[in-house]
């Protein structure tokens, strides 16, 4: 299969390459930091973020992308379901 950007360096501001399943937890942080964060089904959703701020996303509307640089997403506040990492 050809890919037309596979010269291309990765951005934050290109599309992500990867994406892997997100089991909240409170004490495991995610694979890796994502570049975003889909949210297919709503709530709250409650994040670390790169830089060690932990902050909780209220109201998160079903099939929603957060552009954020998250660590992990906490059990605890979350009632969000359906989240993919995306990197």
């Amino acid at each position: 299969m050809s890919d037309r950007f596979a010269s291309h360096t990765p951005s934050l501001t290109g599309p992500a390459s990867a994406a892997f399943s997100i089991t909240p937890s409170d004490s495991a942080d995610l694979p890796e930091t994502t570049r975003a964060l889909y949210v297919g089904i709503g709530g709250d959703l409650r994040v670390a973020m790169a830089s060690g701020q932990v902050v909780t996303f209220e109201g998160v509307p079903d099939g929603c992308l957060l552009p954020i640089r998250a660590v992990r997403v906490h059990a605890a506040g979350t009632s969000a379901g359906g989240i993919i990492g995306l990197a």
